[in-house]
């Protein structure tokens, strides 16, 4: 479940997505922890490397075993939907609802990579629920990270793709709770964990099916064969645009530009019903890690950091 992601932002671009207002309501930035580490592409597997939000805690006061709740980031996931009829699998990019805000006005016209950042300031990422590891060599060396994505029951909008999706978080606020294992009891903190309806998504090519391929074309969607004309939604109007504009690292200068007829058309009704069984492989995880958090009471909180 949730195997494949996205997350394509250069460093300081996915610095800026990711800024929150401490206690006193000042904006901050986190701070990176082995950036070196962070290779963006349109198609990430479960090995590499991925940009995880945790509470500084973790790296001032207690161990890192302690508390154990991160934040997964990502432009939004891949998840395949099996055809009942044909058995072949057609894969969809789900993502956060974008919303149209004063400098994303212009992205129809981010034609220059100045342009571009400005249209990726103001995506919203997708913020998942997870828990960590780390594991420190006996022999010595460096720490070894390791985080999983809590999954819940599918909302009703994904259902008829997959049985289950990430535990999304859903806001600034819900993503400090999660964060803030000092003054947010498990108790409490688990309360975050459910279904969103707040969700959207498209039909993409397979060729994000190969973990090789990483292009923006992973991302791009397809037109599915439909018996009527179909609209598609403003967030996904938004996602076309963007992929429109051109990568500052990945310009292609031969490749023709769309024109506003190409704009592919589709629609969640046409989906349809997957037979695959639930897959609660994360639960025991789960129930492991709750365990072991019957301990000492929680320290003072402290804005966390990246």
């Amino acid at each position: 479940m949730c195997g494949r992601t996205s997350c394509h932002l250069a460093v300081e671009v996915l610095t800026r997505a990711c800024a929150y207002r401490d206690r006193r309501g000042q904006q901050r930035l986190p701070e990176w922890r082995h950036p070196e580490k962070y290779c963006p592409s349109y198609n990430k597997s479960p090995q590499s490397s991925s940009p995880v939000l945790l509470s500084r805690l973790h790296f001032e006061k207690v161990p890192l075993g302690k508390g154990r709740r991160c934040v997964v980031l990502a432009d939004g996931f891949y998840e395949w939907q099996r055809c009942q009829v044909t058995s072949q699998r057609q894969p969809y990019f789900i993502y956060f609802p974008q919303i149209k805000t004063e400098k994303s006005g212009s992205v129809g016209v981010a034609d220059s990579p100045e342009n571009w950042e400005k249209v990726w300031d103001n995506w919203r990422l997708l913020t998942m629920a997870g828990i960590f590891d780390c594991w420190e060599p006996p022999e010595g060396g460096d720490v070894l990270y390791s985080y999983t994505i809590i999954t819940v029951d599918s909302c009703k909008g994904l259902s008829d793709i997959h049985p289950r999706m990430p535990a999304i978080l859903d806001g600034e606020e819900a993503v400090s709770k999660w964060l803030d294992f000092g003054e947010v009891s498990t108790r409490e903190a688990l309360k975050l964990i459910h279904p969103t309806e707040n969700i959207t998504f498209h039909p993409v090519s397979s060729v994000v099916n190969n973990s090789r391929n990483n292009s923006p074309e992973c991302l791009a969607p397809v037109n599915l064969v439909v018996k009527k004309e179909l609209k598609a939604s403003g967030s996904s109007q938004r996602m076309l645009q963007w992929l429109a504009t051109k990568s500052p690292k990945k310009e292609d200068s031969k490749t023709p530009k769309k024109e506003e007829s190409d704009v592919p058309q589709w629609s969640s009704q046409f989906l349809q019903k997957s037979s695959l069984p639930t897959k609660r492989g994360t639960a025991g995880l789960l129930e492991q890690w709750l365990k072991r958090e019957k301990e000492e009471e929680p320290v003072a909180k402290r804005p966390y950091s990246q």
